[in-house]
């Protein structure tokens, strides 16, 4: 029998902070060096909104998209000591957390509504770049405990600095090198592991090229300009932004090898950003006979994703997680 897939439409989460804007005031004195990017929306002029709420940076400077993340670190998430190579992603904090929220409460709809805390969470990230953003938000606002696996070493020895640079994070985070670029799952998964949830944001285009069209269009988009050079204010290397068959062949390869470890984790889920992808991944799902699958819609501004979640574990099978301490949803 073929699953029927679950669809659920949201908005930006309703425990993101983020959801209503930036405060500058409140971001500039945690980061200083923020005040040098931050400047007055000129589409904003005169009109009746408050002189703070016309405050913004240029999205399209990278320089001032980092300083913004950082500040945001440091004033919603006590992350004091945080740095990325140059050219790689640069992490969009409030859609990031989103996600964190949004797989809380997959946890909490099969947890008596409440969301699951600590570190008895452990929750694998796959690719966790070179900014260890998703472990660092799980781990702030959930206590979650955090595996982060990367094909890139350089991404691995960064996210280990910044693991060390805040001690907070030393017994939550722990890394490990896929040193199979093909593989997903295999060589991470032991038989022993028993992972709450996996998440990933994969890699969402088939070749360089195209990730470079992507880049100069969001620059355009951003500025009102025609530019044919790929500024890459947005970040992002090989491995974090393309691969040969795009996200649809990521996440079909993650599919496939999700089957042989069914037991090890209670829910898989990624990000998917292109919505016709959708179909081909729900007939895959259903090649590799799991038990239940949902779609979670996502909304941050202009941008639409969604997480796409499955298990093959039953009800029965899913009681047997316990966890504890716990918390009400809010």
């Amino acid at each position: 029998m073929k699953l029927k897939p679950i669809i659920e439409k949201t908005n930006l989460h309703p425990r993101n902070l983020h959801r209503l804007g930036y405060d500058f005031e409140k971001l500039i004195s945690a980061y200083p060096a923020l005040q040098q990017f931050v400047a007055v929306n000129e589409h904003e002029i005169g009109s009746n909104v408050s002189e703070q709420a016309k405050q913004t940076i240029d999205f399209s400077n990278p320089k001032g998209v980092k300083a913004l993340n950082t500040a945001l670190l440091i004033s919603d998430y006590d992350i004091h000591n945080w740095d990325i190579p140059e050219n790689y992603l640069c992490p969009p904090i409030p859609g990031r957390v989103d996600y964190i929220h949004y797989i809380a409460d997959l946890l909490a709809s099969k947890n008596n509504g409440i969301i699951p805390l600590g570190e008895n969470v452990q929750i694998l990230d796959t690719g966790i770049g070179a900014n260890c953003i998703y472990p660092i938000l799980g781990n702030s606002v959930y206590g979650w405990s955090f595996v982060g696996t990367e094909i890139d070493e350089k991404a691995i020895q960064n996210c280990k600095k910044i693991i060390e640079n805040n001690p907070r994070l030393m017994d939550a985070i722990s890394l490990q090198l896929q040193t199979e670029s093909r593989f997903i799952f295999k060589n991470i998964i032991t038989p022993e592991d028993r992972f709450t949830l996996t998440m990933c944001n994969p890699p969402f285009h088939n070749s360089q090229e195209e990730a470079t069209k992507v880049s100069i269009r969001k620059v355009n988009n951003l500025e009102n300009t025609r530019t044919t050079k790929p500024v890459l204010n947005f970040g992002g290397q090989n491995a974090e932004l393309w691969c040969d068959g795009g996200e649809l062949g990521f996440i079909t390869q993650m599919i496939f090898e999700s089957a042989k470890f069914p037991m090890q984790c209670l829910w898989f889920t990624t990000l998917v950003s292109k919505k016709e992808n959708l179909s081909s991944l729900y007939k895959t799902l259903n090649k590799v006979n799991i038990v239940e699958v949902k779609t979670i819609d996502m909304s941050q501004g202009q941008k639409t994703s969604r997480i796409l979640a499955w298990t093959f574990q039953t009800e029965a099978q899913q009681k047997t997680w316990k966890f504890e301490p716990e918390q009400p949803v809010f």
